[in-house]
């Protein structure tokens, strides 16, 4: 399994090269990004993390006093807006209540305990607060997402109904705990999930000559 894990990302690797990811001036806007993208697309959380910046907004103190329908407003372009303000404003409690308000204090102990935290805030799921972990905290934790098991489950490495803990298990089990590594194949998946493994799946031209759906193209 760790071979066809690494021939699957020298051959992403080689077809997109370094994707860069994830895009953000510091940690605490990546975090920011990782609540927003919840369903959502990132060109939404963009112009709500623009708005963000114009009003002041993008840092613990300034999310932590502002009131939450301002707040709501100015992201309003990220989509369930209502939602997602309660969220930041529950991440942004937790950063405080517990890490004083610093990040860097947060990311500083045991990067699994503090999993287990996060994933006990309001609003944070697996894949957020892994995206939290691993973008904002350089932490050695893989990102799932609908691209990743859709893409293993056309490798037929995992079955459709893999939950995220086995996918990510997969990763970790199987590929040594370095998030630069975990970085660039995450990114790489949902690359290649945009431009070809979609729900209708475009296989001409597919560098992956190990997936069986392409196989008979090569």
């Amino acid at each position: 399994m760790s071979a066809r894990l690494v021939e699957i990302y020298d051959l992403l690797l080689a077809r997109y090269g370094h994707r860069h990811w994830w895009p953000a001036e510091n940690p605490f806007e990546v975090c920011v990004g990782a609540i927003l993208t919840q369903n959502t697309n990132w060109r939404n959380v963009e112009k709500a993390i623009a708005n963000l910046k114009r009003d002041g907004l993008l840092s613990p103190e300034a999310l932590h006093a502002v009131p939450i329908e301002v707040l709501a407003d100015a992201i309003r372009p990220s989509g369930f807006f209502n939602v997602k303000s309660v969220q930041l404003k529950a991440f942004v409690a937790y950063l405080f209540d517990h890490h004083g308000g610093s990040l860097e204090r947060m990311f500083t102990g045991e990067w699994r305990k503090l999993r287990e935290d996060l994933l006990d805030v309001s609003g944070i799921g697996r894949e957020t607060c892994d995206s939290i972990l691993l973008y904002a905290g350089e932490k050695p934790t893989f990102v799932v997402d609908g691209y990743t098991i859709r893409l293993l489950a056309a490798l037929e490495l995992i079955e459709p109904q893999s939950d995220y803990e086995t996918v990510r298990s997969l990763f970790m089990a199987n590929l040594p705990a370095d998030p630069r590594l975990y970085n660039e194949y995450h990114a790489l998946i949902v690359q290649h999930g945009k431009e070809h493994c979609r729900k209708r799946p475009r296989c001409a031209g597919c560098p992956l000559h190990v997936c069986p759906s392409t196989i008979h193209l090569q």
